[in-house]
């Protein structure tokens, strides 16, 4: 109940969180990109009408939405050199984890957008002429999106929250730079919470935007 709290012997190391910040930072955009990005065809994959098309797209989604992200940044990194030709380094590991995982959780997100609009759109637009992919394009993703837009800002979300698992690999982020302080200081406590502190500042912002975002879209419909 006496505990003296030492922000400072973390604050004298503000360089050095600096740093594991920046790499959390990358970490992120990249995620993101890949994983929303390769999200949205996976999931207008899982909805094409050819079954050889929409198998192989559902046994990805069924494979790295059920393997931690944990066991997966590991696998990525020991296993995978060995049957690839070259060495993964911790950054590569993290990457293909995380945006693999965000990837099939996004995509099933895109795959439910989809299924969500009324069969009427399709009959619609093919009734004017417009192909499979016309309508997808230019009809149903459109207004799908919207439908999708909280549901994929959580997983961005998450995707922030993820980078902390590269430290397991030894990937300099956030977490990682705070082991190093508080080995150094022995200040587990001050250093993990500067930590929580960091990742509430940059994400609470984000969230507030995002709920702005859904108001207008709200409105716009």
């Amino acid at each position: 109940m006496g505990y003296e709290w030492d922000f400072a012997s973390v604050f004298a190391y503000w360089d050095v969180l600096l740093a594991g910040l920046e790499g959390t930072l990358s970490l992120f955009a990249v995620c993101v990109v890949l994983g929303l990005g390769g999200g949205l065809v996976v999931g207008t994959l899982r909805y094409a009408r050819n079954r050889a098309i929409r198998l192989p797209a559902s046994a990805f989604v069924e494979v790295f939405r059920n393997i931690p992200v944990l066991v997966q940044i590991i696998w990525f990194y020991f296993a995978f050199p060995i049957i690839v030709p070259f060495e993964v380094s911790p950054y590569m590991a993290a990457v293909l984890g995380i945006s693999l995982n965000t990837m099939a959780f996004s995509a099933e997100i895109f795959r439910g957008g989809i299924q969500s609009m009324e069969p009427g759109q399709w009959e619609a637009a093919k009734a004017i002429g417009m192909t499979y992919n016309q309508t997808l394009r230019r009809v149903i993703l459109p207004q799908a999106i919207k439908r999708m837009l909280p549901a994929l800002t959580n997983r961005g979300i998450e995707v922030f929250k993820m980078s902390t698992l590269a430290s397991i690999v030894a990937y300099v982020e956030t977490l990682q730079q705070a082991k190093l302080i508080a080995s150094l200081e022995y200040n587990p406590i001050e250093s993990y919470t500067v930590v929580a502190l960091l990742f509430f500042v940059i994400l609470y912002p984000i969230v507030q935007a995002t709920y702005a975002l859904e108001r207008r879209f709200g409105k716009s419909d």
